[in-house]
């Protein structure tokens, strides 16, 4: 039995790490589920929908129009009250006539813009509109990827916390347990005893606040994948993080200045506002269009009167169409102006965004650099906190430390191993904000990370 216990553990470890989800399947759970990202998807299919829209101010416009009528006339003959109608002139020329027919006529035109400045510039601002579009959804893409890796290494840290307050209350428990005994033999004071009881209390209260904590993150990581797992994998122990490449802080901003979505959508963003200009100041300019049309009408009544016949036309007319705006009560100019307004928005918006962006990486890359630093720190520091713990609990034993020096040492290194593991994780987070203030930040990334994982 003591040789299967092992081995029972064994695969029951396994099993539950089988079943602990990792960074990769987290974020395509995400892709599925996260209504930020659904909402930036369908917004991508609206905007891409300007281009037809754009395209179809070029094409012909073909139109067909139907109408059927009745008619009822009644005539009444006025009379000059100088003229008198003899019988035989009355006979011919009844004083009230009605009669009633109808009227159908049907007829397809069509217009083909030949000239028309202002159709051309909307077309132009449709195509930069759905690059727009496109660029919005990468972006989006870009911050989805960014929140469900701060979720995830939240609630690792979340989880690192609770594993250290849990740890300090276990060794601090034994450190209490064993203060009370050394204290009923007479070997130390009953201050040991409340020292440790002390800290047992606070540390039991750390317990309690880490828990919740690590619920809480738990549920913001649910609320992007639609779903709690029961379990997530850690980084492996040890495990190396690669400093950025190329190692130029330089380089990774001229980068931001030129790639980052948000820049390269502040570009979009200006030339939309130059077509526009372009577009209001077609208002000045002619149209000419192709037109033609084809139609009949038929009347139940002839040119001859009623009670003779009916009359069919068909016509047929085939031109072009000069159209020239001379004055619109200043409308035209007044647009224009707007609009050349609006261009030096944008110019400065897009500035503004490229100094951010530049900052961004900035921040990012000096992220990334110390927090390796900071890693290689608590590693030593890590091993020096745990030389310190076992020469502490060897000079209690032997009487020539107190109690609350083991407690101190143990506090350290349990502490130090918390922010190792965050240290870690921290500066994996700092490595995803710089690939996306350059603006390139993939899929390809989150496997990277994923392969650090247990």
């Amino acid at each position: 039995m003591k040789k299967l216990l092992p081995l029972l553990l064994g695969i029951a470890f396994a099993s539950g790490s089988a079943q602990a989800a990792d960074l990769l399947g987290v974020y395509r759970d995400a892709l599925g589920y996260d209504a930020q990202y659904a909402a930036a998807r369908a917004a991508r299919d609206a905007g891409l929908e300007k281009l037809p829209q754009g395209k179809a101010g070029l094409m012909p416009q073909i139109n067909l129009v139907a109408d059927t009528q009745w008619n009822d006339v009644k005539n009444k003959l006025r009379v000059s009250p100088t003229i008198t109608l003899g019988p035989w002139l009355g006979r011919l020329v009844p004083e009230r006539t009605s009669y009633s027919y109808n009227t159908n006529s049907w007829g397809v035109s069509l217009a083909q813009p030949l000239f028309r400045w202002q159709n051309w510039a909307t077309y132009k601002q449709a195509g930069l509109a759905a690059a727009s579009a496109e660029t919005q959804y990468a972006l989006a893409k870009q911050d989805l990827i960014e929140r469900v890796t701060q979720a995830y290494f939240d609630v690792l840290m979340a989880q690192e916390d609770v594993a250290t307050a849990e740890a300090q209350s276990t060794a601090i428990a034994e450190q209490l347990a064993a203060a009370k005994r050394n204290f009923e033999v007479g070997i130390t004071t009953i201050t040991d005893t409340h020292e440790a009881q002390a800290r047992y209390d606070l540390v039991s209260a750390n317990v309690i606040a880490a828990n919740n904590e690590l619920e809480v993150k738990r549920q913001t990581l649910a609320m992007l994948i639609g779903k709690e797992p029961e379990a997530l994998q850690g980084l492996r122990s040890g495990v190396e993080i690669t400093p950025p490449q190329p190692e130029d802080i330089g380089q990774w901003v001229g980068s931001a200045e030129q790639g980052n979505l948000n820049v390269l959508l502040g570009r979009s963003n200006l030339e939309i506002a130059d077509r526009e200009i372009e577009r209001n100041r077609g208002g000045h300019y002619p149209t000419v269009d192709l037109v033609a049309s084809h139609g009949r009408q038929s009347s139940g009544i002839s040119q001859f009167g009623p009670g003779l016949g009916g009359t069919d036309s068909d016509a047929t007319i085939v031109g072009l169409q000069l159209n020239l705006p001379i004055f619109s009560g200043g409308l035209t100019a007044s647009k224009t102006r707007e609009a050349v307004a609006l261009r030096e928005k944008a110019r400065s918006d897009l500035e503004n965004v490229r100094r951010r962006s530049a900052l961004g990486a900035r921040q990012a890359y000096l992220g990334v650099t110390s927090g390796l630093a900071q890693v290689k720190a608590l590693e030593q520091a890590l091993v020096s906190s745990q030389s310190s713990l076992d020469s502490n609990k060897l000079g209690y034993e032997v009487g020539v430390r107190v109690n609350i020096d083991v407690l101190n040492a143990q506090q350290q290194l349990y502490s130090t191993r918390r922010d190792l593991a965050k240290a870690r994780l921290q500066t994996l987070m700092a490595q995803l904000k710089l690939k996306s203030a350059t603006g390139s930040l993939t899929e390809e990334d989150i496997v990277a990370i994923n392969n650090l994982l247990e």
